[in-house]
């Protein structure tokens, strides 16, 4: 299954941390997008830092292990059922597909900045399956996605839209995903991107919260870059000024524009050096919650409903917005789907009285379960000042966009939290030379009070999986331990570690392999 090559360059990217020599050299211009687009294009795999890479190939094991979860959900049966199987004839359409599974479920792994995987992993494995192509031509063209989505996402993180919602991540992940499979010249990668930002997608809260359109949140866009990507291939030019013209993409998405985030470091800020990968379903914040609860869980042991006077959640203002907009649609089991993800109250209480939370936890009979519902009711969540401090030092989710920012950033600061966030996080400090030592501070501290008059209580910083120290050294058991916790093969999870050395028909077999039930 793991059928490798011999090239030089091949061995050359597992003996070491760097390849010789900066090959790659482009222009340095007042149009970003051009200058992002002719990079890409041409970035090959020893232009890529090994450590890079590995990130890259655990990233496609997560997105894996999350396509699998969404398939399994019954929502995922009515997505195949409508739009066909992950893997079909026609690789716009296994992209499309594979980008709904993987999303909805709040599984994706994310970076600084956006929800990259759902386009910059599953676009290229929708073309390398379709188009044969070898292992390495596949990290390299989810890492040249990645840099693409996350850099147009960076310029507009400090807007009205982020994480999931800022679905126009997924026109910059699919196009770059492609067209690296495809090695079109930049020409057409810019012309691509031209015309799929020309309408970019605003998803509707309400829809997002009380329906089951959030399916469509990264289906809709990758469809809307397959056909750009179309269009651009016979001649159709788009605008190559769309992300920071007056009358662009910025201007409507952007609170604080950042078109200098489109090009900045290239070659040097990887942007997949910011990536974390999601544990637990559900989000955003509530994973170092649950990593708490999973803890309470083994010091407990079993409890029941009435056992317990409450339970607080203490997280940043971060969490405590994203639960401020979905409580009023979480309601007891028959809640939405798009509104329960984002709940912190009953996976914390799921997690206290099983010790786990998984994507079963998010269909019956587990939704529909008393207890879970009883202490979700005793769940209250509060600010930590300390932690709200410590996610704008981080550079995930948007504590690198505020660096750059600078005195920029105050009014979007203030439409976040007011003037007191202002206050509370003070200057913002220097922007970083690269992301080497990224963090996603998102952490809570979970404390439990008994009636009996017993408290116990556990904090973290960072959650398992985020960017940071241990993530950085970790990622590869990490990513294995999810893959292999929603029912994928060890076979599969023993070989991504040779995912770079794989021909074209080993990585076909892999990835059937990877999505085989």
């Amino acid at each position: 299954m793991a059928d490798t090559t011999g090239e030089s360059v091949v061995h050359a990217l597992c003996e070491g941390w760097h390849l010789p020599g900066p090959r790659l050299s482009h222009p340095i211009s007042d149009a970003p997008l051009r200058e992002l687009t002719h990079w890409a294009a041409n970035l090959r795999p020893r232009d890529i830092p090994c450590r890079v890479l590995k990130l890259a190939a655990s990233q496609v094991l997560s997105q894996l292990a999350s396509i699998r979860a969404g398939l399994a959900h019954p929502l995922g049966h009515k997505l195949v059922a409508a739009f066909g199987r992950p893997l079909q004839r026609d690789p716009r359409a296994s992209a499309a597909v594979l980008a709904a599974l993987g999303s909805w479920l709040n599984l994706d792994d994310t970076a600084y900045a956006g929800h990259l995987s759902n386009s910059t992993v599953a676009v290229p494995v929708a073309y390398a399956h379709a188009r044969r192509l070898d292992g390495l031509h596949l990290l390299t063209a989810v890492v040249a996605a990645n840099e693409v989505a996350a850099r147009i996402t960076a310029s507009a993180t400090l807007g009205p839209l982020r994480g999931q919602s800022a679905v126009h991540t997924h026109l910059a992940g699919a196009v770059a995903g492609r067209l690296h499979c495809d090695m079109a010249p930049a020409e057409q990668w810019l012309d691509s991107l031209g015309l799929a930002f020309a309408m970019p997608n605003w998803p509707l809260m309400r829809a997002f919260l009380a329906s089951d359109a959030r399916l469509f949140n990264t289906f809709t866009p990758v469809r809307t870059a397959m056909d750009a990507c179309d269009a651009a291939a016979v001649g159709l030019h788009g605008a190559p000024d769309i992300i920071e013209h007056e009358d662009g993409f910025l201007a409507r998405f952007a609170t604080v524009p950042l078109p200098e985030a489109v090009a900045k470091g290239l070659g040097r800020r990887w942007h997949t050096e910011t990536l974390s990968f999601k544990m637990h379903p559900g989000g955003p914040g509530i994973d170092a919650a649950i990593d708490c609860a999973a803890e309470l869980h083994r010091l407990l042991g079993p409890i029941r409903p009435e056992e317990v006077a409450e339970v607080v959640v203490e997280a940043s203002l971060y969490t405590l917005f994203a639960g401020r907009r979905a409580a009023a649609y979480v309601n007891g089991p028959g809640s939405p789907l798009g509104a329960l993800v984002l709940d912190t109250p009953y996976p914390v209480a799921t997690t206290l009285l099983t010790g786990e939370f998984s994507v079963d936890d998010f269909a019956s009979p587990a939704l529909n379960d008393p207890d879970r519902w009883a202490l979700a009711d005793r769940v209250r969540l509060e600010h930590d000042t300390d932690m709200t401090r410590a996610l704008f030092r981080s550079e995930a989710p948007f504590g690198e966009a505020v660096r750059e920012a600078g005195d920029r950033a105050a009014p979007w600061i203030r439409g976040f939290g007011g003037q007191d966030l202002l206050d509370m996080i003070g200057p913002s400090g220097p922007e970083r030379h690269d992301f080497s030592r990224s963090t996603k501070a998102t952490g809570a501290r979970v404390t439990v009070r008994l009636t009996n008059g017993r408290t116990l209580s556990r904090g973290r910083l960072i959650p398992v999986g985020a960017a940071g120290p241990d993530t950085h050294l970790r990622h590869t058991e990490t990513v294995r331990e999810k893959f292999l916790a929603l029912g994928g093969s060890h076979r599969v999870a023993d070989t991504v570690g040779r995912l770079h050395r794989m021909r074209p028909h080993g990585v076909r077999r892999w990835i059937e392999a990877a999505l085989t039930p």
